[in-house]
């Protein structure tokens, strides 16, 4: 017997009312990739959306492992849970091999956080695919907002593209390095400074020796210093460069205070242009995600998906062909279907 599907009316009211079970069915409903699942979070979101509802601060955090972001996220939360705020933690973990699930444990490393009635944490799966974040993250910020959670922080694995991808879909991305690590030549080269809005160098603190906050303040001026060059001559916003300690709390509310004024640099128009390019891009996010999915689920593709991989991975078939191929199979299963074409503009028919 399947199971019963969640109803729709009573979530929507226990998510307005705050209630936090309610707000945790929401979100593995919007993360789960059964077909009937996904047409019930579509219902669940746009009863959500039948009513203004406050317009949450989104923020990306991102940083190389050991950086200490989980600390530096509960530091933060602690301090804007002080101030009245109500926050919402995503941590975006690779997902399981075996059962899709997270690996990390973001909650046990917030332990003072997760207690706090005014915070939620919840890792959030990637489904081993960068589609996979932009669905199940941006629905899930979506159901927080809905819980009247004004602050989202998304924070991400620090492996390559997966910044782009949350930075893609928050108002301000939040970049943590570390002083003696060289990052500030590596965030260069990785292109990371093209997504940072503002950057911390996070440990600028006594603990592990004297001459830490010095090293992170020598860092921040090199890091500052290569924006200068980046951003020399336009009238963009120039990314701040902070020292900051998550572990001793130090310098955390000014580095909310930087995105407070990024977030102001960008005006309401700027706020308001930047989320509908974000939904832009999510709707082509959703196209890819759900094409993928019903290309795992095609018959014809079923049928010769073991033969494909057999003769690729002998080497007697090359690769255009065995996607030629694949896609001629699911092509098979649409009476009437057009046989996909390669667009001059790479872009979808």
């Amino acid at each position: 017997m399947a199971p019963l599907l969640p109803d729709v009316p009573e979530l929507v009211a226990g998510i307005r009312a705050g209630n936090r079970t309610a707000v945790s069915r929401a979100i593995t409903l919007v993360e789960s990739s059964r077909a009937d699942h996904r047409a019930a979070a579509r219902d669940l979101l746009t009863a959500l959306s039948d009513r203004p509802t406050p317009t949450a601060v989104r923020v990306g955090i991102s940083g190389v492992p050991g950086v200490g972001k989980s600390t530096f996220i509960e530091a933060l939360g602690k301090h804007l849970t002080a101030a009245g705020h109500k926050v919402g933690v995503l941590a975006v973990d690779p997902s399981s091999v075996r059962t899709g699930g997270s690996v990390l444990g973001d909650k046990t490393r917030m332990v003072e956080l997760s207690a706090d009635p005014n915070a939620y944490i919840r890792p959030s799966p990637s489904a081993g695919t960068l589609g996979g974040v932009a669905r199940a993250t941006t629905q899930a910020m979506l159901v927080l907002e809905g819980a009247g959670y004004d602050v989202v922080l998304v924070e991400t694995v620090g492996v390559g593209q997966s910044e782009v991808t949350v930075a893609g879909m928050v108002d301000t991305f939040l970049f943590l390095t570390l002083a003696r690590t060289g990052d500030q030549l590596q965030g260069i080269k990785k292109g990371i400074l093209e997504i940072a809005d503002v950057i911390a160098v996070n440990k600028a603190d006594a603990v592990g020796g004297a001459d830490r906050e010095l090293e992170a303040k020598s860092a921040a001026r090199e890091l500052a210093g290569a924006l200068r060059l980046v951003y020399a001559g336009g009238d963009a916003w120039v990314p701040p460069v902070l020292t900051c300690s998550g572990l001793e709390g130090l310098e955390v509310d000014t580095v909310w205070q930087r995105i407070i004024e990024h977030r102001a640099h960008l005006g309401g128009a700027g706020l308001l242009a930047k989320r509908a390019e974000q939904q832009l891009e999510f709707t082509w996010a959703l196209v890819r995600d759900e094409l993928a999915e019903r290309l795992r689920r095609s018959p014809g593709v079923a049928a010769i998906r073991d033969q494909v991989r057999a003769e690729v991975l002998a080497g007697e078939l090359a690769a255009p062909v065995a996607a030629d191929r694949l896609l001629a199979a699911y092509d098979e299963d649409r009476p009437g279907a057009e046989p996909a074409r390669a667009q001059p503009d790479g872009g979808p028919r």
